[in-house]
């Protein structure tokens, strides 16, 4: 990904963060994940430490709040 990207998702830490990565770039959808390294040092998240968040490419971003929206509500199946 070249461009800036778009944050879709905000995650309290790696685990979290690394599974949205996942999900999404299983549909088709390159993310990568930047934030607050402390959280990684230390192992803090809280009051926004740790702090994760997922990007995407801009032209990505509406597709993959989508995808997110629908896995949140419970609708995402896997075939």
């Amino acid at each position: 990904m070249t461009e800036p990207g778009r944050c879709v998702y905000v995650a309290s830490g790696d685990v979290e963060a690394e599974q949205v990565r996942t999900f999404l770039e299983s549909a088709g959808i390159a993310s990568f994940v930047r934030g607050e390294t402390l959280g990684t040092t230390h192992g803090l998240t809280i009051d926004g430490l740790g702090q994760r968040q997922v990007l995407v490419a801009a032209g990505d971003a509406e597709q993959a709040r989508a995808l997110l929206a629908s896995a949140d509500a419970g609708d995402f199946r896997l075939e």
